[in-house]
């Protein structure tokens, strides 16, 4: 598998503060999201990513440190820290031209979910095996978030869902699964279209998370982790067949 999940990634890029988070869309650059009191700043790392995740950054453009500096109106050094830092999370990779953002493809996606289905049925089975009272309410609570949520909204239902996913995590009280499950899920979210909205799936998730919980509330990590890996598997096909579809 290509992924270098188990990397220990820098975790900070300085004390960096950029003079101006957002740049002119006419440009085609990333923005940040302004407040009330002026724009948000936001070291590089964080906005360089954003721009690859939302696609301001495509897949196989050239990273140049340079013209990043320039955009960004930072020094090379932030601007190679982050870099550093995004290459070892795998979203950008080194080629003959030197450092671009990866592409997408069946193959990765096959690989992301073969680490995503083990990883996530061993974090349901760990859940149930090491969950806290307050664990099991707080999933009782997404999960009814997650049913409430307007299954016309995209946007809603995958920070919906993607809320219900962490909480679980949590209740496994282990730090480094969180960590790489982490990792996994910044690979999907470069993949921008969502499974949620094929027909019946928003549905079947639902239930799908419901039957997680009650796995994990009487401590049954057996179903816990039979169901959750169903859950990927089947989330895994769909996102093969929308990939078919040149919905990605």
């Amino acid at each position: 598998m290509y992924l270098r999940i188990l990397g220990n990634a820098p975790r900070s890029t300085g004390s960096v503060i950029l003079k101006e988070s957002t740049l002119p869309a006419t440009q085609g650059r990333a923005s940040s999201p302004a407040t009330a009191v002026g724009k948000v700043r936001q070291a590089p790392y964080e906005l360089l990513k954003q721009a690859i995740l939302a696609g301001d950054l495509r897949p196989g453009q050239s990273l140049i440190e340079t013209v990043l500096a320039g955009q960004y109106d930072v020094s090379r050094t932030p601007i190679r820290e982050a870099l550093t830092r995004l290459e070892q999370d795998g979203v950008v990779v080194r080629s003959e031209r030197g450092l671009i953002v990866r592409m997408r493809s069946p193959d990765e996606i096959l690989d992301i979910y073969e680490a995503r289905i083990l990883l996530e049925g061993r974090a349901a089975r760990i859940a149930a095996e090491r969950r806290s009272r307050v664990d099991v309410v707080t999933l009782r609570r997404l999960a009814e978030e997650m049913e409430v949520v307007d299954a016309s909204d995209e946007t809603a239902m995958v920070i919906a869902n993607r809320e219900f996913h962490r909480g679980l995590w949590r209740a496994t009280h282990n730090e480094p699964m969180i960590d790489l499950l982490a990792r996994l899920d910044l690979h999907l979210v470069r993949y921008p279209a969502t499974t949620l909205t094929q027909p019946g799936r928003w549905q079947e998730a639902n239930a799908e998370h419901r039957i997680i919980i009650d796995a994990i509330e009487r401590s049954d990590g057996l179903t816990a982790e039979a169901i959750s890996t169903q859950h990927f598997t089947t989330a895994r096909d769909i996102r093969l067949r929308l990939w078919g579809q040149r919905v990605v």
